[in-house]
């Protein structure tokens, strides 16, 4: 509605279905605030959490300064040998005007936060709208640290959406969610960004993305281009006079890491008609129908699997594959028991058995450099995490009825169920992740009494995918919705993916999705970039940051070439070379280890 208001009667409409949104949240950020950073800069970034001056009810504005602290602290590496803001990236002082709401894709039950970062230097006369999509989870902020930190600085509106997931967790104990501020409500006292049907109080702690009914994987693509739609109607608010602006005038450059990069693959697919002017794609979580596999193939495969697989003497140099004293974590070796006793796996030794899992992962597509780093995401118990949370959202399940006995509550004594401390539940969309456990929330159910307790709810996870019933039919269906489509042939795409990625391994993701558009007669520039992993966040571990360098700045190189392309007039390469970066070692991450 404001978009129109501002219109001149000669506005070109998209075929594309306009943005619906509610209350709209306008709010200023200069001073000892700003958009990039919220006033932290690197130093506070990287520093202990930003406190609040009221923990039980903190203010909105100290909310907004933790959740930009914490999205760049999940992604980006700010460890003092990572090189941030001295090798590669920066976090400047970027003043400017936030425009916040939630939209609706038609026919969904619940809304996805879209946010509109103005810079007071937006360039007029380079008119540029970066729209991008959060990674994993997270929440609307979750990918500042890549479409932030390059758009803002450079005079570019960005355009965020949390693509219906986020942090607005919804607890049954007290009936509260999150405003659009972030603060805490009760259900009818404000609009929610999340509001589950009403429960029984002890129905636990519901999350957007499991819980919300709509599978919102199946339309990242529409939440990316609701966000960038949203963008241009807010440009026009702003500059009534200079609009419209639209895609025929102001260049929108769709950019996304992990599940935020298959959501902006999504999105290019659904451009026909030369919405985007060009898309930057970082490890993406992204499914072709026929081609490669499913994220939830994978993951229940690997929650079954690798903890035995990870037990094989091949992986004993790797970082967390083993404990202090050089020995397989205690779960592991107990986990090639108990395949052994299902007949799945043969010989007497725990080193036999974890060979035999090695080469059944091998032959299924993993490859050691994947496994190898996927010892982390195996240690920190993610895949079993990740299934039961996407197992939910894709059978369309409420907190009270997840698939194979799961749900979510907060931890009370002892670690079991219980009710929420009021001052985490307070920080909840600030500091959580989108999917728990963490932050006070934690996954139960889905376990046995017995020495391999958590293995009963892995398999009758993976059986959601291996099965023929009723309910694999359903999650098989909810996948398929997930399949990107073809882009237009004429569209700038670079997808970029860290060889050593054990979270999405290239085998099942980037590389046959690039070689279906390749077969289909399109041109994506492809960089699989040598010692890569998935978590630039994790380079500060010990043993991490030897092995490894960040994606993030292969990122920003692919968006300084776009960038060039579309401003400079320099040509679009048909390829580029890959990068021959070389592992960080010990020392301080230097401009020439990358290779760029």
């Amino acid at each position: 509605m404001l978009s129109a208001c501002a219109s001149h009667g000669t506005r070109k409409v998209s075929a594309m279905h306009e943005v619906d949104y509610g209350q709209l949240r306008v709010t200023e950020h200069r001073g000892h605030d700003d958009l990039l950073s919220a006033g932290l800069g690197l130093a506070g970034l990287a520093g202990p959490p930003s406190p609040f001056a009221n923990p039980l009810h903190p203010a909105a504005e100290e909310l907004r300064r933790r959740a930009i602290q914490t999205s760049w602290k999940g992604i980006a590496d700010l460890g003092p040998l990572g090189g941030y803001g001295r090798v590669y990236g920066g976090v400047p002082d970027v003043p400017g005007r936030e425009y916040q709401a939630f939209a609706r894709i038609p026919g969904a039950r619940s809304p996805h936060r879209v946010l509109l970062q103005l810079p007071d230097g937006f360039d007029r006369s380079k008119r540029c709208l970066v729209v991008t999509a959060s990674s994993g989870s997270r929440g609307i902020y979750g990918a500042i640290s890549l479409a932030g930190a390059w758009g803002l600085p450079r005079g570019c509106a960005v355009a965020y959406t949390d693509k219906g997931t986020g942090a607005g967790y919804f607890d049954y104990a007290d009936d509260s969610g999150v405003a659009l501020d972030g603060r805490r409500a009760k259900r009818g006292e404000a609009e929610l960004e999340f509001q589950p049907p009403p429960a029984s109080p002890t129905a636990g702690v519901a999350i957007k993305h499991a819980h919300s009914g709509d599978n919102p994987e199946g339309d990242w693509g529409r939440h990316v281009i609701q966000a960038a739609q949203f963008g241009l109607a807010m440009l026009d608010r702003a500059f009534p006079v200079e609009a419209p602006f639209t895609p025929e005038n102001t260049k929108i450059i769709a950019v996304g890491i992990s599940n935020g990069g298959g959501a902006v693959l999504q999105a290019a697919g659904l451009d026909q008609e030369h919405f985007f002017a060009g898309v930057v794609a970082l490890e993406p979580n992204v499914h072709v129908k026929g081609h490669g596999r499913a994220l939830y193939d994978y993951v229940t495969e690997a929650a079954v699997w690798l903890p035995c697989a990870l037990s094989a003497e091949h992986f004993a140099p790797v970082p967390l594959a083993r404990g202090p004293r050089g020995v397989p974590l205690p779960a592991w070796p107990i986990r090639c028991a108990s395949l052994r006793a299902q007949g799945k796996l043969g010989g007497n030794t725990v080193a036999a058995q974890a060979e035999q899992a090695r080469q059944y992962l091998y032959a299924r597509g993993w490859t050691d450099e994947a496994m190898q780093t996927a010892a982390s995401t195996t240690a920190f118990d993610l895949w079993r995490a990740i299934a039961a949370g996407y197992a939910s959202a894709y059978l369309r399940r409420g907190a009270a009825n997840m698939p194979c006995g799961f749900h979510y509550a907060a931890i009370g004594a002892g670690g079991l169920p219980g009710v929420a401390d009021p001052m985490t539940r307070a920080a909840w969309w600030a500091d959580g992740s989108g999917i728990p456990p963490g932050n006070g929330i934690g996954l139960f159910g889905g376990m046995n009494v017995s020495t391999d307790p958590t293995l009963v709810g892995s398999e009758c996870l993976r059986a959601l995918w291996t099965g023929d019933d009723h309910e694999a039919q359903m999650l098989h269906a909810s996948v398929a919705a997930t399949a990107a489509r073809l882009p237009r042939k004429t569209l700038p795409l670079w997808v970029l993916h860290g060889a050593g990625d054990g979270l999405l391994p290239t085998a099942f993701s980037s590389e046959p999705y690039v070689a279906w558009l390749r077969d289909e007669g399109r041109r994506p520039i492809y960089w699989k970039v040598p010692h890569a992993q998935h978590f630039d966040a994790f380079l500060a571990l010990p043993g991490f940051g030897e092995r490894y360098v960040p994606l993030l700045p292969y990122g920003y190189a692919a968006l300084d070439r776009l960038w060039a392309h579309l401003y400079e007039g320099s040509a679009w390469p048909l390829d580029a070379p890959v990068p021959a970066a070389r592992p960080r070692g010990p020392a301080p991450l230097e401009r020439g280890t990358l290779g760029l």
